[in-house]
């Protein structure tokens, strides 16, 4: 997915000239392709990320949309109040960018576990949450976002992933885009958000499985319709249920009677918190493989 991300981020950045790149020191042997061709738009701000979200805001006050770009959880959590004052608050155009979510850097500890930053970007007002589920959606998100600038989180995997559409499919925020068909779709459906897309398909057993890579506080309202259309909704997300997807899904229920009964989360269990493994170890010891 961070293959995508450099060459859709330089595409877009031949047309569209306001567009930016602040790393925290890391990236090497990815990012080469825009800092080679924008020198003039790309900063490496060290390993500062406080500072380098204080910079991406006050470049997107100066007319530019900026993408800040680190590991998992050093782009969100290490500078939250800087993305809730600076940029969510005053509305930048300001994409963090965080490579690994969920356990993708299981191997390096929990310090490198992306399993909380739902929660924590999904709770700022104006906050688009970007998940992809493979590289095609990560080019949908890319342009999705560079159309409609503002804070905004792109949450991608680290390499190697599987593709599961054959083409760029059309996204909007709260949109359940379609990735394979199933009998019986008014009984049982699947959702996932971000590279849980892979464990709902395993889960699938001939239900239609769906993504969601593009979410957030404004996007509650178009659910409800949405899940009237099945007796059970899964949901899916390499995250904890705490304030993660699942939990977003059953917030969007809320004064629309029983609906809220029909969805399912399948998020992590907290236990993983304490391991060290592989993303596919973790997973499935976090319940969200079979």
């Amino acid at each position: 997915m961070r293959n995508a991300f450099i060459e859709e981020l330089v595409s877009l950045a031949e047309t569209h000239d306001h567009i930016a790149l602040i790393v925290g020191d890391l990236g090497y042997g990815v990012i080469e392709p825009f800092a080679d061709r924008f020198p003039d738009r790309f900063v490496n701000a060290g390993i500062a990320e406080q500072n380098m979200a204080g910079l991406a805001a006050g470049m997107a006050s100066e007319g530019y949309h900026v993408f800040t770009y680190s590991i998992a959880n050093f782009p969100t959590f290490r500078c939250a109040e800087q993305i809730r004052n600076d940029i969510g608050y005053h509305g930048m155009a300001v994409t963090t960018v965080a490579v690994g979510g969920g356990l993708a850097y299981g191997a390096l500890g929990y310090s490198h576990h992306a399993v909380q930053d739902y929660a924590l970007m999904r709770c700022m007002p104006g906050m688009i949450i970007a998940a992809p589920g493979d590289a095609m959606e990560v080019r949908a998100c890319m342009r999705w976002l560079v159309a409609n600038p503002g804070p905004s989180y792109l949450r991608i995997g680290k390499a190697g992933e599987p593709v599961y559409h054959h083409a760029v499919p059309e996204i909007s925020p709260g949109r359940w885009v379609p990735v394979r068909k199933g009998e019986h779709w008014d009984e049982r459906a699947l959702l996932a958000t971000g590279a849980a897309l892979g464990a709902a398909l395993e889960r699938a057993d001939g239900a239609p499985v769906y993504s969601m890579p593009l979410w957030g506080m404004a996007s509650k309202a178009v659910q409800p319709e949405m899940v009237a259309r099945h007796a059970r909704v899964e949901t899916l997300e390499d995250h904890l249920i705490d304030g993660g997807f699942g939990a977003w899904m059953m917030e969007a229920m809320i004064g629309h009677g029983d609906l809220a009964g029909r969805i399912a989360p399948i998020a992590l269990d907290p236990s993983v918190c304490g391991m060290v493994a592989s993303q596919a170890v973790l997973n499935k010891a976090g319940g969200l493989t079979l």
